[in-house]
This record gives C-alpha cells, structure tokens and sequence, in this order.
C-alpha cells in the first residue's frame, strides 16, 4: 500500500490527513510534501492526521519528530490527531507523543 496525503483546512488548523503506510520507502516524498507545507503555514500550529495508516515505521517516526523541531523552529507548531488505539501505543511506546503533542481529535 502507498502512502497519500492531502490537506485541508479545520476552522483555522491546516491539517495533513495521511493514508497508507509511512515507512522508509514513503518518507522521502512524505518529507517534501511536509516541508512544502509548512513553509505555505510557516509560524502557525498544523495538524498531520495519522488515524488514515495502516503502517508507521521508526523512519516515518523520525521524520515526524524532525518535522515538528522545523515548525517549531519557524515559530510554528506540529500537532499529531490519532484515535487508533494501536498506533496510539506506538507513540507512547516510542516517546514520540512526550515530544508532539498528540490530539483524538481535529479542532479545539
């Protein structure tokens, strides 16, 4: 399975809803997409919605963990929206959600 993405604006949150599989193969083109995004939000918080995978791997989280120090280094943010209980136990496990913040939902 391939990985997409797309965006889309919540109220004032860009948002980039991912689907497929985030994997070493994927974060290359992932981390275009991603770089091209916050550049066009640059200094504001943006959402990547994960609840869409089927697969993360430690290379896609790496690449999102790197994705939210460049927000943040822009006088941004990167906040994270999953509900997938497994996946949800991944960034725990991993201590990824001690860094990103991680929401169950799109909005406030």
């Amino acid at each position: 399975m391939d990985l997409t993405w797309r965006t889309l604006q919540l109220g004032d949150l860009p948002t980039l809803v991912l689907e497929g599989e985030l994997d070493l193969g994927s974060v290359p083109a992932l981390h275009n997409a991603i770089t091209r995004f916050l550049s066009t939000e640059r200094g504001r918080t943006v959402a990547v919605d994960l609840d869409g995978l089927a697969v993360v791997d430690d290379a896609g989280l790496g690449m999102l963990l790197g994705s939210a120090g460049r927000a943040r280094e822009a006088g941004g943010d990167l906040v994270l929206v999953c509900t997938n209980p497994r996946l949800l136990d991944r960034l725990e496990s991993s201590g990824l959600a001690r860094s990103i913040e991680v929401r169950d939902r799109l909005g406030s």
